[in-house]
């Protein structure tokens, strides 16, 4: 491709971008006009269209966050760069003049961090396999979804839907189909589907939609999201309002959510947190009634959604992740569970039965690690994949051998999978090597089939077909996995 082809113009002006080897990459092409002055705390603007060429080489900024830390930062790696102008998209393409199938990647982090800037999610494998890979910022933390009852809510969802609707009028820019879009998330991302599949402002901006550990369960109600902003403010020391809390330097607030989010762990009650308690997330998306009308669980049961083609899955121990630190046996894993297992409305027999069905042997953390991976992430997957009525079901089984070997088949693992990219400095810490790059070239694959097809390669998920496709462990067709732990959370999750 020669060096003048990497030029193209969008609605809102000219841009240039780097000739790749399978195309063509723009980067920090902002879709928004920056949330900042005016603009905070409320929906996104339209950006201001300029005349002269803007260079899209470089990475641009990220939402405001805390930088990496603690025990996890050499696992899950994370990238601040400062900066206002960070409503931005990341887009590599094909071919510029081409009309292909599009993907929208929507990174996880619990709502507080993450970005688009991270190597790990480039999108090159996709743009070499035909497909225009878009990935986006969106606002975290208090910027994005704190609310108090006035005011517009869910500001980092319209943040997401202003994007997808930027696809929509500019993707033909880059060679991309927006009459095929697929959206794509990983844990806060994926939840975010979950929200976007019952939005009406998010309505036929997307026609297929691929939830990776995460799905339709993770919102709250305004009397909780009401409760994380007192605590907020009450840490910064400012009026509770979002003109109070809008008064604190952008450093003094992450200090504030970080202060707000340690304190969920040490009391992680119903009675004090509402649904946050069991979510464990203080900032999330808020059931407004209007920007987002029901939990999206119940939405999708009701049928919203059901004209987009679904992809949902699950790593098999993703709560290792968060527990690496926890011992094998003894009062803290029992305790943990115990705690756990009464907020989601388990009987200590329950519990009991998690520890004899424990992957390996029956240690206190094992089945500690079972319950909860069920309860956030394997079971919402599968109550989805039933109340939409035609969706895909994955499960990812690879065990990485990090941390000598407790890491497992955790959470997050399956992103250097999906985009086939295991060689990439990012996952380093996860893999130990190079995994298993024959699951890659599958993963990948049926991913970029979904997107172009609405068929991953197996059989849609239902009540009398409940059918997973395994990744990495046995690699095949599982029927029915496990249907007793799943059948003990009837009518719980």
């Amino acid at each position: 491709m020669a060096s003048t082809d990497l030029v193209v113009t969008t609605p809102a002006g000219p841009i240039r971008g780097d000739a790749t080897e399978y195309g063509a990459v723009f980067r920090a092409v902002p879709y928004a006009a920056p949330p900042v002055g005016e603009h905070r705390f409320r929906p996104p603007a339209p950006v201001s269209p300029w005349t002269e060429i803007r260079d899209t080489r470089s990475t641009g900024p990220t939402a405001p966050q805390a930088a990496a830390s603690g025990p996890l930062a050499d696992l899950l790696p994370n990238l601040v760069v400062p900066g206002d102008d960070y409503l931005h998209a990341n887009v590599w393409t094909p071919d510029p003049t081409g009309s292909a199938p599009v993907m929208v990647f929507i990174h996880g982090g619990a709502f507080v961090s993450g970005s688009n800037a991270l190597s790990g999610y480039d999108g090159t494998a996709f743009a070499r396999d035909g497909v225009v890979f878009v990935t986006i910022n969106y606002r975290l933390g208090a910027d994005g979804f704190l609310w108090f009852g006035d005011g517009v809510p869910n500001l980092g969802l319209l943040d997401q839907v202003a994007a997808l609707t930027w696809v929509r009028d500019t993707i033909t820019s880059f060679g991309g189909d927006p009459g095929n879009v697929t959206v794509m998330g990983e844990s806060a991302g994926a939840m975010s589907i979950g929200a976007l599949l019952t939005m009406p402002a998010a309505e036929g901006l997307f026609h297929r939609a691929i939830l990776e550990s995460g799905a339709g369960h993770h919102a709250i109600s305004p009397g909780a999201a009401r409760n994380v902003g007192r605590r907020l403010a009450k840490v910064l020391g400012v009026p509770a309002t979002r003109e109070g809390v809008g008064t604190a330097s952008s450093a003094a607030l992450i200090a504030a959510q970080s202060q707000v989010s340690a304190q969920l762990p040490k009391t992680p009650f119903r009675r004090i947190w509402g649904e946050v308690a069991t979510n464990l997330m203080p900032f999330e998306p808020v059931v407004d009634g209007e920007v987002l009308p029901q939990l999206p669980i119940k939405a999708i049961e009701a049928g919203a959604g059901a004209g987009v083609d679904v992809l949902v899955g699950y790593n098999t121990q993703e709560a290792r992740l968060f527990f690496l630190t926890v011992p094998d046996r003894g009062v803290v894993p029992r305790l943990m569970t115990a705690v756990m297992g009464r907020l989601f409305g388990l009987r200590r027999k329950d519990l009991a039965a998690y520890r004899g069905w424990a992957d390996g042997p029956a240690r206190d953390h094992d089945a500690m690690i079972a319950m909860l991976t069920d309860a956030i992430y394997r079971i919402p997957a599968l109550r989805l994949a039933e109340a939409h009525g035609r969706a895909h079901v994955y499960r990812f089984a690879w065990q990485s051998p990090a941390r000598d070997g407790r890491l497992g088949a955790s959470h997050g693992l399956e992103l250097p999978y999906v985009f086939d990219n295991l060689d990439n400095a990012d996952w380093r810490g996860m893999l130990v090597g190079q995994g298993a790059s024959d699951v890659a070239t599958r993963m990948h694959n049926s991913w970029v089939a979904f997107a172009k097809t609405g068929d991953p390669g197996w059989p849609t998920y239902s009540p009398q077909r409940r059918v997973e496709q395994e990744f990495g462990g046995a690699d095949q067709l599982v029927t029915d996995h496990h249907p007793a732990s799943r059948e003990l959370w009837a009518g719980r999750r």
